[in-house]
């Protein structure tokens, strides 16, 4: 496994810990890279964007198995292990780090598309909101965050505008 140039791999790390295992890694001297994206989260009438790793329990970190002491990772806070087969550690190519990290915006966050893909016409349910566990038919976006549905309410059908986020196919 001697390569004598840094390569990239991946590490698993334990469940909710991958902010401690790059401390740690960087602690160490190892260079890291952890995707994020801004995750909308919910809670108490509220919607905030909140980072959230793209790869839950998974970071990459950059490794000259050459020159350096790289099975300390194993021994690492936060760290699982190394992805790869046995005890040898498995090397990711250089473009997909290039690819991600293209993805980045200015604040260092991968921008998803997060509209949702529904056909004019579909039937969706309403998961949370006023009107949650109702079903209706799928209209279209009113803009980037809000989509149209008609909600069958006492015994006629009604336009209604709820957050894209809040509705999933039935």
């Amino acid at each position: 496994m001697m390569t004598g140039q840094p390569r990239w791999y991946v590490a698993q790390t334990q469940p909710n810990a991958e902010n401690k295992a790059l401390v740690n890694l960087e602690h160490q001297g190892f260079a890291t890279y952890l995707p994020r994206y801004l995750k909308r989260r919910r809670h108490a009438r509220r919607v905030e964007l909140v980072p959230a790793p793209l790869f839950p329990r998974y970071l990459f970190v950059q490794i000259d198995t050459a020159i350096q002491r790289w099975r300390s990772i194993y021994s690492t806070f936060g760290v699982s292990q190394l992805v790869g087969h046995s005890d040898t550690p498995t090397a990711v190519a250089e473009k997909v780090i290039v690819a991600l990290k293209s993805q980045e915006d200015a604040t260092g966050y991968i921008q998803l598309d997060q509209t949702p893909v529904f056909r004019v016409g579909d039937k969706i349910q309403v998961m949370d909101g006023v009107f949650a566990d109702c079903f209706g038919l799928y209209e279209g976006m009113r803009d980037c965050d809000r989509v149209a549905i008609l909600l069958d309410l006492l015994g006629r059908k009604v336009r209604v505008t709820v957050d894209a986020m809040s509705v999933a196919v039935a």
